[in-house]
């Protein structure tokens, strides 16, 4: 019998568009995700870590906030996740270490510790017996190393390939092709194909793919132009066994790099933050870099091979809060401008806009993401 709920067209197939897409499948909706390379960009390229006491900054603490509240969503979306598509997204619960190589990095750490503290984040260091014991392969004449046991981790690329399978069991359609949206009378009518030119009529449609918003005619200009492109390469080494049982972030002589483990040996290595427009190239000076410091906080690492150098452009709004919500037009929504927190911020994020489409009120926090922020700003 066909569904009385509302039909969705989902721009952008990466995370944030999946987990939304999904998401409504489950609740009933007629879903079709619009996407020329579905589960690849800036989704592909990341680490998949849930680190927002890790990532946490000053003048950032409604973001955190939202990060924290994704974050206890998530055991719930790997559990549901594997129910429909057979397996989940290699959810590792065991913690993250925060390290730091010398005294000025330790210093520098403090004030991510002072904000963990605040906000009620458990946290506390440990002394080098208790860093032997659970992670061994970590440099021993390490200046510092912090353990905050709430700061997890998925496979982000298991992660979007659950989402595939699990989106075509809810019969969540597919288009690979790039659209525009569609708007009469003030009101978002659908989406027009690129390839075809044709009119795709669906009752709300969610934009949800990343840097892209920037060029997807039919989106208010001021919501076009709050997203930028921040590029990040990332590498991906293996050892021929397990390394780290658990995430590393290490500040090293003022640059950071985190390590993040995967069960077969892999080790996802980076990132890099450059405002570069569009450029996806990985450059020599980042991979040397980035192995560099990672070596320094782990040396078995000299010994690992290297599988992998990629690049992936983050979508960043000017105060590093996403874009969640209404956009002024009637049936618009968007769901973009996650910077890092594309992964950890997908299960919160769906929420929101499941809420929206069913004309519910959204969780908590949801007016910190308020897209129209910024089309208030412009009009001053």
């Amino acid at each position: 019998m066909p569904s009385s709920l509302p039909t969705v067209a989902v721009v952008g197939g990466g995370v944030i568009g999946l987990t939304v897409a999904w998401t409504l499948g489950r609740r009933g909706h007629r879903v079709t995700v619009y996407d020329p390379a579905p589960a690849r960009g800036a989704s592909w390229a990341a680490a998949g870590m849930l680190s927002p006491a890790g990532e946490a900054w000053f003048g950032e603490e409604s973001l955190l906030r939202l990060g924290l509240d994704s974050l206890a969503r998530w055991p719930g979306v790997a559990r549901d996740l594997e129910a429909d598509a057979g397996w989940g997204p290699e959810l590792r619960t065991d913690g993250t270490l925060l390290v730091a190589a010398t005294d000025d990095d330790a210093r520098a750490q403090t004030r991510v510790q002072a904000l963990m503290a605040a906000a009620g984040i458990a946290h506390r260091p440990l002394g080098r017996r208790e860093v032997r014991a659970l992670e061994p392969a970590l440099h021993p004449g390490l200046h510092s190393v912090t353990e905050v046991s709430t700061d997890h981790s998925v496979n982000n690329r298991t992660l979007v390939a659950a989402l595939l399978t699990a989106c075509a069991r809810r019969e969540v359609a597919f288009d690979e092709d790039t659209v525009d949206v569609v708007t009469e009378a003030g009101v978002a009518t659908g989406v027009r194909t690129h390839r075809t030119g044709r009119h795709r009529r669906h009752a709300v449609v969610v934009v949800a793919n990343g840097v892209g918003l920037s060029a997807t005619c039919g989106a208010p200009e001021w919501l076009r132009s709050a997203v930028r492109p921040v590029k990040g390469e990332i590498l991906r080494v293996r050892t021929p066994r397990p390394t780290l049982a658990r995430t590393v972030r290490a500040d090293v002589r003022g640059r950071s790099v985190y390590l993040v483990p995967r069960s077969d040996g892999e080790v996802v290595v980076g990132a890099t933050s450059l405002e570069r427009g569009h450029d996806t190239a990985v450059t020599l000076e980042a991979v040397h870099d980035l192995l560099h410091d990672a070596i320094e906080v782990v040396p078995e690492l000299r010994d690992a091979t290297f599988v992998e150098a990629t690049a992936g452009l983050r979508p960043a709004t000017p105060d590093h809060v996403p874009l969640v919500g209404q956009t002024g037009v009637d049936a618009l929504l968007v769901a973009g401008g996650h910077h890092r927190g594309g992964v950890l911020l997908a299960p919160w994020t769906a929420a929101v806009v499941a809420a929206l489409v069913a004309g519910d009120a959204p969780p908590a926090g949801a007016d910190t993401a308020d897209p129209l922020r910024f089309a208030l700003e412009e009009a001053r």
